[in-house]
């Protein structure tokens, strides 16, 4: 990546905040607000995380968390290092240092990751 790009990313990223819209006893639901991008539908938030729990026992824990992001300009190629970045920030925010399965929605710039200790 080029120094513009790394810049471009990192502004994003730090400016990036979310709001908890639902929480049950095993799932959050978060509206992620990116600068520079919305819902083209409503024109709110960019996307949304859902992170859900799964215990096993007293001690150990893993998460299932999805991210779909609307704005169509994430969708685009050239965005994967801008979409990859903003998931994993989000990731590292929310969900923290447990292990983890990322589903991230986001037109041809979908994928999936596992995050484990």
């Amino acid at each position: 990546m080029n120094p513009k790009e790394i810049k471009k990313i990192m502004t994003v990223t730090e400016r990036m905040s979310f709001t908890k819209n639902f929480r049950s006893a095993t799932a959050e639901e978060w509206f992620v607000f990116i600068p520079g991008f919305n819902d083209p539908g409503t024109g709110g938030a960019a996307g949304k995380a859902i992170v859900h729990y799964n215990l096993y026992g007293n001690k150990d824990m893993f998460i299932n968390t999805t991210v779909i992001l609307d704005d169509p300009v994430l969708f685009e190629e050239e965005n994967f290092q801008l979409v990859y970045s903003i998931c994993d920030e989000l990731i590292n925010r929310l969900v923290g240092y447990a292990d983890t399965l990322l589903s991230v929605h986001a037109g041809s710039n979908s994928y999936n990751a596992e995050y484990k200790r």
